[in-house]
């Protein structure tokens, strides 16, 4: 026992002796690797440690709520919001958090950038009614088109891609802006959506971009259709009381993927401002006049739009002054004149004069083509324009006035097909002579913004809309039940109907 106790202490002590010899010895640290500043593409970019690409991260913070209205960003021009009654909300509320990431690397062909933007957002809900002295709470997940999906809606609570897209060469691969869009899209200087060009909603595709200097390019691209570029393609045949109520003329028939939008646009941006011409072909592909393969389907029909962008910038009345226009005309593609975010089909409701009538109702539908069993498609003409003129105070306060028109016209065909269901399912009092499906909708308002501090801005902004329909004054229809909006069944007077909107907002960019 005293051998192994004098064993083990000589053991212990030579390696105490052993470690203290060690930590005189120098230990080789690990390298760290710091972030540095990347001054090759602009303030905000670092170099990824280890790598040679740099990275930018951006993005913002808002909160705000559109009053009178179910949807941010619309007036109640459709669905509960039009109703004008308890199922209207009286305000939406959304918060939403945005994250850009934006990387870049130097390669022998030039930049390869990379880009993304994720939304994280939650809005109020609404309700519509069940029929039964009940109901049922809906989310609202986005500011789309009633026919739009609603990308990712978990309760009021919506996950979205906005941007995904690479750069390399002068091509571009993925989910960004189209082509065909002026830099303002339908924002020339409002806040809320304007008839009168495409929108802000990104779409897949691939394209390319020749740059001849000064600030002039030409970009060609071939573009994802399918939500992004289609309104309405009716089968009226499939037409019914309760969708020609709120101004849906037929069953929406629109078949798979064939073919993309085909897109050119030539831009000059310079310092005086930008000029921009932008063309686009559309097909519209239907799917089958009934129920299976055998009822047979219309042929494919190709539309088209073109549009031209201007925006004039150091005007007399101050600095950073400028004023935005766009126009735009189209034939069978009806999404380049009323954007994306914006409603499809119009259905406002007020009081009305006439003797016997419940309500007065102002009706409108938009659509790319409409045909009926066994026709051929008819494609829808749409045209209109938005503008603004946009004036900075002083370093804290700017404010601009704006408005924005959308027309829809019909063709002798399609307005025949239309108004054969309308005068026979709604009883349209003035019958096919006083049956007219064509309509103009309007947009004008004003903003103003405070930033008190340094990429922190709060708004305001009011805004009216015009529902401008072409059926006969004094007409009256007799509509069925529609327990969604509360709204009975009887008859109702059809004329234009008008509807205001208020916007506050609180933002803060990072």
């Amino acid at each position: 026992m005293r051998v192994m106790k004098s064993l083990l202490l000589s053991s212990a002590v030579g390696l105490i002796s052993f470690a203290a010899q060690a930590a005189d010895l120098p230990i080789k640290a690990k390298a760290i690797e710091y972030v540095k500043v990347c001054s090759l593409y602009g303030p905000g970019f670092y170099y990824i440690p280890g790598t040679d690409t740099c990275i930018k991260l951006g993005g913002y913070t808002r909160a705000w709520a559109d009053f009178n209205s179910n949807s941010l960003g619309l007036n109640p021009d459709s669905g509960a919001g039009g109703a004008a009654n308890r199922f209207t909300n009286y305000y939406t509320y959304r918060a939403r958090e945005l994250v850009n990431i934006d990387t870049r690397t130097a390669s022998e062909y030039g930049t390869v950038r990379t880009f993304f933007t994720g939304v994280f957002q939650w809005t109020s809900g609404t309700y519509s009614g069940l029929g039964n002295g009940s109901t049922v709470y809906q989310s609202i997940g986005g500011v789309t088109a009633p026919n739009n999906a609603n990308p990712g809606a978990v309760a009021g609570g919506t996950v979205g891609v906005w941007n995904a897209f690479i750069q390399f060469a002068g091509f571009t691969f993925g989910k960004v802006a189209s082509q065909f869009a002026t830099p303002w899209m339908e924002y020339p200087g409002n806040f809320s959506e304007l008839p009168g060009s495409t929108g802000f909603d990104q779409v897949n595709q691939v394209a390319y971009t020749a740059n001849f200097g000064q600030g002039v390019t030409f970009s060609v691209s071939a573009e994802d259709q399918v939500q992004h570029s289609t309104t309405n393609i009716w089968n009226v045949s499939a037409a019914s009381a309760a969708g020609l109520a709120t101004g849906t003329y037929g069953g929406n028939d629109i078949a798979g993927t064939v073919a993309p939008d085909f897109v050119a646009a030539l831009r000059v941006d310079q310092s005086w401002g930008l000029f921009q011409a932008s063309v686009a072909a559309h097909d519209n592909h239907a799917a089958y006049y009934g129920a299976t393969e055998l009822t047979g389907h219309p042929d494919d029909k190709w539309g088209w739009a073109a549009q031209l962008g201007l925006s004039i910038k150091n005007i007399p009345t101050g600095p950073g002054d400028s004023i935005n226009l766009t126009a735009v005309y189209a034939n069978g593609a009806s999404r380049y004149v009323f954007n994306p975010y914006m409603f499809s089909t119009y259905a406002r409701y007020s009081g009305t004069n006439v003797p016997g009538a419940y309500q007065s109702l102002g009706i409108g539908g938009i659509s790319d083509s409409v045909f009926i069993a066994g026709s051929g498609q008819e494609l829808t003409t749409t045209f209109g324009g938005n503008g603004a003129y946009n004036h900075n105070w002083n370093a804290y306060w700017a404010s601009s006035v704006f408005g924005g028109i959308g027309a829809v016209r019909y063709n002798g065909n399609a307005k025949s097909y239309i108004c054969g269901a309308f005068v026979a399912t709604l009883s349209l009092s003035s019958g096919l002579a006083g049956c007219n499906p064509d309509f103009n909708y309007a947009v004008v308002g004003t903003k103003t913004t405070w930033t008190p501090v340094k990429n922190l801005t709060f708004g305001a902004e009011v805004t009216y809309g015009l529902l401008d329909q072409k059926y006969a004054g004094g007409s009256t229809v007799v509509l069925p039940l529609q327990s969604g909006i509360g709204k009975p069944a009887g008859v109702y007077e059809l004329k234009d109907q008008g509807s205001f909107a208020l916007q506050l907002w609180a933002q803060h960019n990072f």
